[in-house]
């Protein structure tokens, strides 16, 4: 069993533990926080061993009533991986923690490119994180358009990629992040930072990104043009999009109009906290004209790359390949 530390347990850490837990070839063998607050209660009740990431903040676990099993040393030592999923910027601060114990690390999509030996999709480039001492998972919206992208290329080829990214001001516990009332360029200068975070995966993509932040919550939803090198029908489109397990494609019959509505469907089908691990690409919006293609997509931005990061742990310990990995990935989580 491939013993799995989570360095930062809040919105991506406990989802990356829970769908660890579900995967046959791993366990989690701890997870680390810097308080003892609702959610180190909840990883206690999950059966996760509770490490310390503060040494000045250790005694207020016990204070609490909680009991840890040691530093977040003996978490990283103990581990055959680590998945970092602290907030932007001190995962950079912890690197030198894993390189210490020569364990292999996950970091995030806030993490820059240039700290990690590469970054990850599991769709576009697995092969390359084979053996890799720091991986970054790329961040959700590149996550997102990353999968849609690998197919279009592999099937049509792609010319050149346009998105215009609406994204959400916050996740739902994040009461001081905005805008309140108001839509922001974010940034007004172009490209936004989408773009070249896509290049990472993919070098040699021609591809433009604008990005604005509005005051909700649930999810991001992109706007998407790519010019193709062939002129499929919309069809054509459809059908290749569909044999994508991590793509959904919302029919026009489920009445769907929206992020809210999505989020909903997605607790009605008993996804854990109401995930989407997909992306979430309304059927209806697949239009051709010519070589361009145009839809919309909905990107759960709390959830879309926790598979990524499970498929990521057996890259880098080279212990399935791809296809292997993400079908086991997807099997245990529910994705079809």
């Amino acid at each position: 069993m491939i013993r799995v530390g989570i360095n930062g347990y809040g919105t991506i850490g406990k989802r990356v533990a829970d769908a660890v837990s579900l995967q046959p070839d791993m366990t989690v063998h701890g997870v680390a926080k810097t308080r003892p607050n609702y959610e180190a209660e909840q990883a206690l009740r999950r059966g996760y061993d509770l490490y310390t990431a503060v040494p000045e903040r250790a005694d207020q676990f016990g204070t609490a009533g909680m009991q840890t099993a040691g530093p977040v040393e003996d978490l990283v030592e103990a581990s055959d991986v680590v998945v970092d999923a602290t907030p932007s910027g001190i995962g950079a601060e912890n690197k030198s923690l894993y390189d210490d114990y020569d364990t292999p690390a996950l970091f995030q999509g806030g993490e820059d490119d240039d700290l990690v030996d590469v970054s990850f999709n599991a769709r576009s480039n697995y092969e390359a994180a084979a053996g890799a001492n720091a991986v970054r998972v790329v961040s959700c919206n590149t996550t997102g358009l990353a999968r849609l992208i690998a197919p279009l290329r592999e099937q049509f080829g792609v010319e050149k990629v346009r998105a215009t990214l609406v994204r959400r001001g916050g996740d739902p516990a994040q009461s001081g992040r905005g805008p309140i009332n108001d839509i922001l360029p974010n940034p007004v200068t172009l490209p936004s930072h989408h773009g070249p975070d896509v290049n990472t995966i993919f070098p040699d993509l021609a591809i433009d990104t604008l990005g604005l932040k509005v005051p909700a919550t649930l999810m991001h939803m992109h706007s998407v043009n790519v010019t193709l090198e062939v002129a499929p029908d919309a069809d054509e489109v459809r059908d290749l999009l569909a044999s994508e397990e991590r793509l959904m494609l919302i029919d026009a019959e489920l009445d769907i109009t929206g992020t809210g509505a999505l989020k909903e469907y997605a607790l009605d089908m008993g996804r854990p906290r109401g995930d989407l691990w997909e992306n979430g690409v309304w059927s209806e919006s697949v239009s051709t004209e010519g070589r361009d293609l145009y839809l919309f997509q909905a990107i759960h931005q709390e959830s879309d790359v926790v598979p990524e990061n499970v498929d990521a742990i057996r890259a880098v310990l080279e212990t399935e390949d791809a296809e292997t990995s993400m079908r086991r990935t997807n099997e245990a989580m529910g994705i079809e």
